[in-house]
């Protein structure tokens, strides 16, 4: 049976907060890789975890964003957080991240699918996922890709000052 997927409620946010630290945990280690321990650490302080937590809090607890969770039996195992803008019509599926136990059986593109269904219903002409290129989210531009998205190589340049 699939997961199913609803409307994130206040009671999920432990659980959406400690499966979005698992899940992004070899990206982490990835960026952590290719910056160098130095500006990593200009980035995303000593310890990516409360840096990345306060950013899933903050997501989770503004007006701006439309979320949902995937419910699978009572367990939270994936989530993803949707920005509107109305100007110029762009919808933004701003945060996604599934379990690492949930990963595999395409939840991610299944999510994502849906992210972009809400954002074609709510009037947007464009819909935009950003990602990194490094080996930790080749899983997640594998399933953007599974649902259709096309992909604009950008380079971010970055040196510790």
């Amino acid at each position: 049976m699939e997961p199913t997927i609803r409307e994130y409620r206040p009671a999920d946010r432990e659980a959406v907060v400690a499966l979005s630290l698992r899940a992004w945990e070899p990206i982490f280690a990835s960026m952590r890789a290719i910056l160098g321990d130095e500006i990593d650490a200009l980035l995303h302080t000593e310890d990516w975890k409360p840096y990345q937590q306060r950013g899933v809090e903050v997501t989770l607890s503004s007006e701006q964003f439309h979320t949902w969770v995937a419910d699978d039996g009572g367990t939270v195992v994936a989530y993803m957080a949707v920005k509107l803008d109305s100007q110029p019509g762009l919808g933004e599926l701003w945060m996604i991240a599934v379990d690492p136990q949930a990963q595999g059986r395409g939840l991610g593109t299944r999510m994502t699918t849906m992210a972009t269904d809400f954002m074609r219903r709510a009037g947007m002409k464009t819909a935009m996922i950003s990602t990194g290129g490094d080996s930790g989210h080749a899983a997640a531009r594998r399933a953007y890709e599974k649902a259709d998205y096309t992909a604009l190589p950008i380079v971010h340049y970055y040196k510790a000052l």
